[in-house]
């Protein structure tokens, strides 16, 4: 790009060349990301007579404020967790297209009526066989709970029983995403009769028509799975149970895929692909995801170089995305608008507003606004090594426009609190964090909607012309012009720099290629490490 600075020197260069992060992807970063099958990194051989336990270690448990129940679950790990339980309406493959789940198919009759015609084989694993009913109460129980997940079901309208295994939804308006939503764990179909008469707690235990049942639950330490003797598919699963271990260091993560007591292991530092370049067994795979990076530009402190537009566009430009994944996604990360890049419909990154401009411009920009020689604060959180090493690089390519940052790390909380907090603004200038960026290409973007996502009060004050770009994103079928929407979408957010999506987050995937053949997409929508899990090997029993 036109103002790749070269990093040298200081403390952020040094802390970059410690950790190993370099501008080429060395040792297994070149195949990393090759695929064996068309969208796929690893794909199961069948052919193995499979059974046992299946044994993975992940860097953090479920940590929903709710317990277990999956319709306020937010973070990927807990989708994950919860989807060896649970099953959805439809599911997405590996090139985000909608196939069947609890529903064997359905209808669009119109963009504001959908029909769904359930399976007739499905059953929770309290024995009891899936009905209807628990479609219907299903969706209307999600909905119920105002949570962001109920945000993405869209405008429905109504959800009726209309035949023995059929369900019909009706929207108030179109609404392309809907089945994007119905895909993920968060509107996984529960037994609506048991949660309604106090049976069942969804926040204590999980009880779903999925191939798992979960029998034993130590929060951040461990959990133990076991099949669901009810499973549809049960005679197809290749694995008898399933242990998780939650090891947030990962130093001991690498050790448990090197001496095998681990079978599976996800990394999001892409540092794991050289770690584990002498470990001949283990086979490390890089899987891109939707998920992405961004930054905070809080517009909403008067007192703050922020609150011009013209300084927030001339900082969003100021940042090189490619350098940015070269120093700390081992090149990995892929620049996106807010449609994420690696979906279909997506927005061009290359094309955005911010990219057009020349190191003058730039700094033409700042001087117009009397930017000049400013200093802006920055915090990030400290649970995954990413974001700080992000801050770090960005606060070098501003230092020679005059933009001097400083930079503060600190744990979840305390940058919850600055952003989220009760205060009428954000404390802070810049925030660096991540958004999962889902299966579809316009459903993230509802979170620059201001009139659809109160928690950005705080730092963004958006505008009306971008929120009816993002309801116009929303109904539009997927198309030529849903595209052209997107693309403008995209320019909007660009131009307004509120929020700046920077590059997409992949996550690292090792295996030990001796002991299991798993199936692993290599685009992954909804943080789902786990997502063909019925479909793992075991080579040998564990």
């Amino acid at each position: 790009m036109r103002h790749a600075f070269p990093l040298i020197g200081g403390l952020a260069a040094a802390t970059l060349l410690l950790t190993g992060c370099t501008g080429e992807p060395a040792g297994n970063g070149d195949d990393a990301a090759a695929e064996v099958a068309p969208g796929f990194l690893a794909v199961a051989d069948e052919s193995i007579a499979s059974s046992g336990t299946f044994r993975a270690y992940l860097d953090y448990d479920t940590v929903e404020p709710n317990g277990l129940d999956p319709r306020t679950a937010d973070t990927a790990r807990s989708w994950t967790i919860m989807g060896l339980a649970y099953e959805t309406l439809v599911n997405i493959d590996e090139n985000f297209e909608f196939t069947p789940g609890l529903a064997e198919s359905w209808d669009e009759v119109s963009p504001t009526e959908y029909v769904f015609h359930l399976r007739d084989d499905a059953v929770f694993s309290n024995g009891r066989p899936m009905t209807a009913d628990d479609v219907k109460g299903s969706i209307e129980l999600l909905l119920e709970t105002g949570s962001a997940w109920s945000l993405q079901l869209g405008p429905i309208e109504s959800v009726e029983v209309t035949g023995d295994l059929e369900v019909t939804v009706k929207l108030s308006a179109p609404y392309t995403a809907l089945l994007g939503a119905l895909a993920n764990t968060p509107a996984a179909i529960l037994p609506v009769q048991e949660v309604r008469d106090g049976t069942v707690d969804l926040k204590t235990e999980m009880v779903g028509t999925g191939p798992f049942v979960p029998t034993a639950h130590v929060q951040d330490e461990s959990w133990s799975f076991e099949q669901n003797p009810h499973y549809h598919g049960l005679d197809e699963l290749g694995i008898d149970a399933v242990e998780l271990e939650i090891v947030p260091d990962e130093a001991n993560r690498l050790a448990a895929i090197r001496d095998g007591s681990a079978q599976y292991v996800f990394f999001n530092n892409a540092d794991a692909l050289d770690l584990l370049a002498g470990t001949p067994e283990a086979k490390v795979v890089n899987q891109q995801n939707t998920d992405f990076y961004y930054v905070i530009l809080n517009s909403t402190n008067p007192d703050s170089p922020l609150a011009d537009e013209r300084v927030r566009f001339a900082v969003n430009a100021a940042i090189d995305r490619a350098q940015l994944s070269d120093l700390t996604l081992a090149g990995h990360g892929l620049a996106t608008g807010v449609s994420p890049v690696s979906l279909p419909g997506a927005c061009d990154p290359e094309e955005l507003p911010s990219q057009q401009l020349s190191d003058e411009e730039i700094t033409k920009l700042l001087a117009d606004a009397g930017a000049e020689n400013i200093t802006l604060s920055l915090q990030t959180w400290n649970s995954e090594s990413a974001p700080g090493k992000i801050a770090q690089v960005i606060q070098q390519q501003l230092e020679p426009f005059g933009v001097t940052v400083d930079i503060e790390i600190v744990d979840d909380a305390t940058y919850g609190a600055t952003f989220y907090g009760s205060d009428e603004t954000a404390g802070a200038d810049i925030g660096v964090s991540w958004y999962a960026g889902y299966g579809d290409a316009a459903m993230v973007s509802r979170w620059w909607n201001t009139d659809q996502a109160g928690f950005t009060a705080r730092f963004m004050q958006g505008s009306p012309e971008l929120n009816q770009l993002v309801v116009d994103a929303s109904e539009e079928p997927a198309g030529e012009g849903r595209d052209a929407t997107l693309t403008k979408l995209c320019a909007a957010v660009d131009e307004g720099a509120e929020q700046v999506p920077l590059m997409t987050r992949p996550g690292v995937i090792a295996y030990r290629d001796d002991l299991i053949s798993p199936t692993i997409n290599s685009n992954e929508g909804y943080g789902d490490i786990f997502r063909y899990v019925t479909d793992f090997r075991l080579k040998s029993e564990g």
